[in-house]
């Protein structure tokens, strides 16, 4: 059975996938054999359009469109209000066979969250499951990417806490767009001092900084 990471972040926008992108990179590099997975993604008309897409050609991938990701909604909403809008409401089952065939395929799978951790997947009269159900479903640890700037403190400290909270590792912590300075300094600081979980790497999403694999790989 294959390795596997889920990449969450403090909220949309904070570069998600960029990280997993550059996750996926790095561990080809290093000699794994790697494979990308989303559960549910909205917003998109297609897979090459979407976060998948952009993850399977940054990456350079050749793993098919139709393993990337389980269900894909057109409205740009959290997958939720999608489904009940367009129908095809995520089945916790797929998701799991979905995974778990990329898994026995795979020697490492990277795992895209959708927006925060406190995103609703599926909310009906039948099931009710959140993105945390899916990460504690699958089994898996995670790495919270964060943004380097003003109000990161609160999020990521929050964000940490939260999956701490549901009994879900967390093994660390990425902090995006990060451009130096005593206010990411301290940042850096006080996340790492206020959760007990480090820092795993500094990265900038406009220089192609690629992400250092080797604090995290071997906790998985």
């Amino acid at each position: 059975m294959s390795k596997g990471i889920f990449v969450t972040g403090t909220g949309t926008d904070v570069g998600k996938t960029y990280v997993a992108a550059e996750i996926v990179k790095a561990l080809k590099e290093n000699g794994y054999s790697v494979g990308y997975y989303k559960a549910a993604l909205s917003g998109a008309d297609s897979i090459e359009e979407s976060d998948a897409g952009y993850v399977k050609r940054t990456a350079k991938l050749e793993q098919p469109d139709g393993t990337l990701v389980s269900y894909i909604y057109k409205t740009a909403v959290s997958p939720h209000l999608a489904a009940r809008l367009e129908g095809n409401p995520v089945d916790m089952d797929k998701v799991k066979d979905d995974y778990m065939r990329l898994a026995a395929e795979y020697d490492f799978v990277v795992v895209e969250g959708s927006g925060g951790i406190v995103c609703p997947i599926r909310w009906d009269d039948e099931k009710r499951i959140l993105l945390e159900d899916v990460i504690a479903e699958l089994g898996l640890d995670t790495v919270v990417v964060a943004d380097s700037g003003l109000g990161t403190i609160n999020a990521a400290v929050l964000t940490v806490e939260y999956l701490k909270n549901r009994g879900i590792e967390v093994i660390g912590v990425i902090m995006n767009r990060n451009r130096g300075g005593v206010m990411e300094e301290d940042n850096e600081r006080m996340i790492e001092e206020l959760t007990g979980v480090s820092v795993l790497d500094k990265i900038r999403i406009d220089t192609s900084s690629a992400v250092d694999i080797s604090k995290f790989v071997d906790a998985v």
